[in-house]
């Protein structure tokens, strides 16, 4: 099983329009609407690769509750809470993405503790944890750290996808694989230089870091504790023109599929299997409109157009 956390879930709310005029009025062409917040658009990824996904975190309100109804047939195990659920707005032009982010509720310690119980519900030795996105306001680092070590004690496998000083946390913490962009990787450790930076998360505990460098693919590295640091590189077979929101999303769902089908092979033999499938897969979601989708005939061409090297 992988299991999907969400902490600060949203109702996603998109607009499209040929192009926007700030302090105009402005005529959108559609609007979607989907249940989101980086964790589920990971295990709607998921959903749609067959592969087995349950998703939490934390939902209220009449938006959690229609957040659930669009989830339907997905397997769900939202921790309530009295808050009503964020949303957030992305504005898609021809040639941009613009996103407003609310920030969300806080949440008490009585919601953490539950949904740590539903971890050791699921999780197990073969299972795959991924924790993704932002947190609530106020989210302490015990609060994240106790979450990762709880599941990775369990034997599973944690996947960690979020920012700031928590991303060095969820290292510490022992998860197997952390996964920030080079703005992410940037404010969590301080360093410019995308390896110097890795390294850092290696020094923390975690067993692998792989970095999204946008239109340029992805870097993974492994190694620390003694051991020489090890590079894996995937570049897309081109620039892919479309909505970039759901690409890291997809990217962790075919790392995290790729580590629950080698459950007991080395993370550092698994990444530089999957590398190439991640960077193919997260060019699938950037040519769909909206995060959490993939456009499948796009993945299978990219699959056989991409190829990772080993440094």
């Amino acid at each position: 099983m992988i299991l999907t956390i969400t902490p600060n879930p949203a109702l996603d709310v998109t607009y499209h329009l040929a192009d926007v005029r700030w302090g105009e009025v402005n005529r959108v062409t559609e609007v979607t609407e989907t249940a989101g917040g980086k964790g589920v658009n990971v295990a709607r990824v998921l959903h749609q690769l067959s592969e087995p996904v349950s998703c939490t975190g934390f939902l209220g309100g009449d938006t959690g509750d229609r957040m659930r109804d669009m989830l339907a047939g997905l397997d769900q195990r939202w921790v309530p809470v009295p808050h009503t659920t964020r949303r957030t707005t992305a504005v898609v032009t021809g040639t941009a993405t613009t996103l407003f982010n609310e920030p969300g509720a806080p949440v008490d310690e009585g919601a953490w503790h539950a949904l740590s119980t539903v971890v050791a519900d699921v999780a197990g030795r073969g299972d795959v944890v991924v924790l993704s996105g932002s947190m609530p306001p106020g989210t302490t680092e015990s609060a994240v750290g106790e979450l990762v070590s709880h599941a990775a004690r369990r034997g599973a496998r944690v996947v960690a996808d979020t920012s700031g000083p928590l991303l060095r946390t969820a290292a510490r913490a022992g998860a197997a694989l952390v996964k920030p962009n080079q703005e992410e990787l940037r404010e969590a450790t301080g360093e410019a230089d995308v390896v110097a930076g890795a390294q850092v998360l290696l020094a923390d505990g975690a067993e692998a870091v792989v970095v999204s460098l946008g239109e340029d693919g992805m870097l993974a590295l492994t190694g620390g504790s003694g051991r020489p640091h090890r590079t894996v590189r995937a570049r897309p077979s081109g620039v892919v023109p479309g909505n970039p929101t759901g690409a890291g999303d997809a990217a962790v769902a075919a790392l995290a599929r790729a580590l629950h089908a080698a459950a007991a092979t080395p993370l550092e033999s698994v990444l530089h299997a999957s590398l190439a499938d991640a960077v193919a897969l997260s060019a699938a979601a950037v040519a769909c409109p909206v995060a959490g989708e993939v456009d499948l005939g796009r993945y299978q061409r990219e699959r056989a157009a991409v190829a990772a090297t080993t440094g």
